[in-house]
């Protein structure tokens, strides 16, 4: 069994339990004080989460219908958004070639979320390409998140240590754009998050949440 420690510094290089998404006309506590909060309560290293704290930690969800995969770039002095095909949230190569057909000025960012349980940020700058994975252990059960922790050259995690909610990858991905580590980390550990949800508050923290807020309502529907 590998400790804390240990476990972290190999995971990260650089939640899951459902609240569910607001409802359209429902106000939503505003996203930079959540942030900081959890920053503030997290400390340096993340909780670790027990997944049995979870709803439906270790079953699969209906294909495709929490599913959402969405492209971020910059185009003059504004920022674009737009759903992806839902496909790419099983094909790691297949996102990473979806993202590179729109090239945005600074590079293009991808969000995917996959069921319930895990969702995963993508930032490609020229030739580096850049992945945050919030849960580790999602590599059990779902090929994408397998598929990064291939990429990153993390081990999947063994049946002993599926008790632990870890992310993995590069925790310092939007810190240019003024999301530091703690607040990304802050995120991946809240609990009471639904991927679509923790994939919004990001981006009205890096302020283009109005373009990925209208993506989401495309991949997900009203």
């Amino acid at each position: 069994m590998i400790s804390m420690p240990d476990l972290w510094q190999q995971c990260v290089t650089g939640g899951v339990g459902r609240a569910g998404r607001a409802g359209r006309g429902s106000p939503k506590p505003p996203i930079a004080a959540l942030i900081g909060d959890l920053a503030t309560a997290t400390g340096r290293y993340l909780t670790t989460f027990l997944r049995g704290e979870h709803a439906g930690a270790l079953t699969m969800p209906d294909a495709g219908a929490t599913d959402f995969a969405v492209i971020v770039y910059r185009e003059e002095d504004r920022w674009e958004a737009g759903a992806l095909p839902v496909a790419v949230t099983a094909d790691l190569d297949g996102l990473l070639d979806s993202l590179r057909r729109q090239p945005g000025i600074g590079g293009t960012i991808g969000f995917v979320g996959v069921g319930d349980d895990f969702w995963l940020a993508v930032r490609i700058l020229g030739e580096d390409v850049l992945l945050f994975l919030s849960d580790l252990t999602a590599a059990v059960d779902y090929p994408l998140a397998r598929q990064v922790l291939e990429a990153l050259d993390i081990p999947v995690p063994s049946d002993d240590e599926l008790d632990q909610v870890l992310p993995a990858g590069d925790m310092s991905i939007f810190a240019d754009l003024g999301l530091d580590e703690m607040e990304l980390g802050a995120v991946a550990a809240d609990l009471d998050l639904y991927p679509e949800d923790a994939v919004a508050g990001i981006a009205e923290r890096l302020r283009f949440g109005d373009a990925v807020e209208r993506a989401l309502d495309s991949a997900l529907g009203p």
